[in-house]
């Protein structure tokens, strides 16, 4: 088989499952996997595929989030809530991150003009604080991302991985206590798994409606975590199963 045509069945293969591992398709192609990580390495400069450890995703639903201005629409006073608690775990002096979630960004405006430092993959976050002179704004950079007005991929995750931060401030689509932490774009977890992983202290800003459900792409399990900031309409067997579990459960009033 030739490498044109060993590509296109490498792009349909994945296109029908989503994601697939390099031993696999070394054994369905019958060539050795060092030759199928030349194909992905090809394939994903071409915008074809997106390399994982130890295999590929499709990019044909990667990125199926739903846009920034119906997400900041959505829940509005909750997030509003959630946000003012969770600037109450922010002091002079922090380097803290935050996520591209309309909680975040919530945050960002109301963040007081104090001496931070903030590393963001998120536009709409970067703007608000870039009025605010004494706060140091760090962008990742990368590819953008145009429904969530964010930059995601391998470049805005190799980025992050040159920070150490003290806090890293994030939410997600899904928050279930068995299966953790997950997002309805596999770029979008792959850059908040990077996020979490240079932080001393996590703090997952959830409201109550996010409890239980589980998204197409993992994040993280429930126990990287340090505190979860809720609205006051949780029920109440979820704060008391995080307590269990050894997280902080912070309700927003």
């Amino acid at each position: 088989m030739f490498a044109i045509e060993r590509h296109q069945k490498v792009v349909e293969l994945l296109n029908q499952r989503d994601s697939i591992r390099v031993t696999e398709l070394a054994k369905m192609l019958q060539v050795t996997e060092e030759t199928i990580r030349r194909d992905l390495e090809k394939l994903e400069s071409l915008g074809k595929v997106l390399r994982i450890h130890g295999g590929a995703l499709s990019v044909r639903n990667l990125d199926e989030e739903t846009p920034f201005k119906e997400r900041k629409t959505s829940s509005v006073v909750e997030k509003k809530m959630i946000a003012k608690e969770a600037l109450r775990h922010i002091k002079e002096g922090d380097v803290i991150m935050l996520d591209a979630s309309t909680t975040t960004w919530q945050m960002a405006k109301l963040l007081p003009n104090i001496n931070l430092t903030v590393v963001t993959n998120a536009i709409k976050v970067a703007v608000e604080l870039a009025v605010k002179s004494k706060i140091r704004v760090i962008s990742t950079g990368g590819t953008l991302a145009s429904e969530s007005l964010s930059y995601v991929g391998p470049i805005a995750e190799k980025s992050l991985e040159g920070y150490h931060v003290n806090k890293v401030f994030l939410s997600c689509q899904g928050f279930n206590l068995t299966t953790g932490l997950s997002d309805a774009s596999a770029l979008q977890a792959m850059v908040k798994k990077r996020m979490i992983s240079v932080a001393d202290y996590c703090y997952l800003l959830v409201d109550h409606s996010k409890f239980g459900e589980q998204s197409l792409a993992n994040i993280s399990d429930v126990r990287s975590v340090h505190t979860v900031i809720t609205d006051n309409k949780v029920n109440q067997s979820n704060v008391t199963e995080l307590n269990r579990m050894g997280i902080i459960a912070k309700i927003a009033n």
